[in-house]
């Protein structure tokens, strides 16, 4: 049986658009329950969402355990061997608080996949393949949020781009989720659940194109 990790944030926990963070859709509903059920029994697949989860930074309104790097390793080493590990973070980095460019939202996605990459949790000691996922774009309109993300549904179009840029440079497989869903209209930067199903589906099709060996 292979594994795969699916490292992100609200809209991995699955929250619902308009909603507060601990209501969320039912575990055959979010996009990894979806990603288990297309990709069948052989795989197991392990979801860790969190809201407000950031790539690298520690959040000084939320709290410190927001930070996406600070809990990654633990969550490795806990869930090791992992065949596969999937990271669809960065709307969190474009908070105003934060005030960081595209650029080094992907910056802190590199950090991630550095230490997946120190770490080994693959097979014999590997680097599992890793997948970086690019968050839809945030609707123009974030609702009650638009102080918070002052600047973010701008900032959100450029991610899928420096997010390529990345996956490219290290040799990482790479899904533009923007490229199959929207962020709902009820807040502006959850997803719905018609489009949990469509990513879920989307991204088993991705998993499967890596092209695995006959091995387990």
């Amino acid at each position: 049986m292979r594994s795969v990790l699916c490292y992100g944030d609200s809209n991995t926990h699955g929250q619902i658009p308009g909603k507060g963070p601990l209501e969320r859709y039912g575990p055959a509903e979010r996009w990894p329950g979806i990603l288990r059920a297309q990709l069948g029994p052989d795989w197991y697949v392990i979801e860790e969402g969190l809201s407000g989860r950031t790539t690298v930074h520690d959040d000084p309104i939320e709290g410190a355990h927001k930070n996406g790097r600070t809990y990654l390793r633990p969550c490795l080493q806990s869930h090791a061997t992992l065949d596969l590990v999937i990271i669809m973070l960065g709307t969190n980095d474009l908070k105003i608080r934060f005030n960081k460019p595209p650029s080094e939202v992907a910056m802190g996605i590199g950090c991630l996949v550095y230490d997946i990459k120190e770490l080994a949790p693959g097979p014999g000691g590997t680097t599992p393949e890793i997948m970086i996922v690019a968050p839809p774009p945030m609707q123009d309109d974030v609702k009650e949020w638009k102080s918070i993300f002052a600047g973010a549904p701008e900032k959100s179009r450029l991610l899928a781009l420096e997010f390529e840029v990345l996956a490219d440079s290290l040799e990482l497989h790479f899904f533009d989720a923007g490229s199959v869903v929207s962020c709902s209209e009820a807040d502006g930067f959850h997803i719905d659940a018609e489009a949990h199903r469509l990513l879920g589906i989307a991204l088993a099709r991705a998993v499967d194109a890596i092209g695995w060996s006959r091995s387990t």
